[in-house]
């Protein structure tokens, strides 16, 4: 009797062991490939520039991302965001400094002295978003009130009247989701490449 119910038993357990193996093969299936190839199918079909990057071409050449800075420094150019990455988007990571942080108050200090320097305006004028590295480090937008103090210097550097380049960085501003979510702001890169675009025209 002992050994019937230990056959049973074992017969039971193995085939307990082959429908969860099964299972797993199966579940495996169909969250590793199926899931993922039909996601990325119809991200393919629906989101066609996102699920590739959103990349931006020019004269059929890729010149950069809508959601990764560049690190643009000359005068001519709109400035982005410092990078604690160094705008790396394999290293894409925050500075991880706490508030209190001496290194990064000496390095907010330098940012505000640079660019009271460069853009001829009050450190107290300054918005934080140009003296403070985003949590991704290849934030791609400042707010437009970054852009605006910034207007002179660039507009100097390429002999342009103040009101057009204004007008460009008009144009290219994105307002607040719903109108209350978030600041206005500007894509830097794509801005920065109108800028180039009045000088072929």
């Amino acid at each position: 009797m002992n050994t019937e119910n230990n056959r049973l038993l074992e017969s039971s357990f193995a085939g307990l062991t082959r429908a969860s193996f099964g299972l797993t093969i199966v579940a495996l299936g169909l969250c590793g490939f199926v899931y993922s190839a039909a996601a990325t199918g119809l991200g393919q079909v629906l989101f066609d520039q996102q699920a590739n990057g959103s990349l931006i071409v020019e004269n059929d050449r890729v010149v950069g991302s809508k959601l990764v800075a560049q690190p643009f420094v000359k005068a001519q150019y709109f400035h982005p965001r410092p990078s604690a990455a160094n705008y790396d988007p394999m290293a894409m990571a925050g500075s991880n400094m706490a508030r209190t942080n001496p290194d990064l108050h000496k390095a907010v200090e330098e940012r505000l002295s640079k660019i009271e320097i460069q853009d001829h305006v009050e450190k107290n004028a300054i918005p934080a978003d140009l003296v403070t590295a985003s949590g991704s480090g290849i934030d791609p937008e400042i707010t437009v009130q970054s852009a605006m103090i910034q207007v002179k210097r660039v507009a100097k550097a390429r002999h342009l009247q103040e009101q057009d380049v204004l007008r460009l960085l008009q144009e290219n501003s994105i307002q607040p989701t719903f109108g209350i979510l978030g600041q206005a702001r500007v894509n830097v890169l794509e801005l920065n490449l109108a800028l180039d675009q009045i000088g072929t025209q």
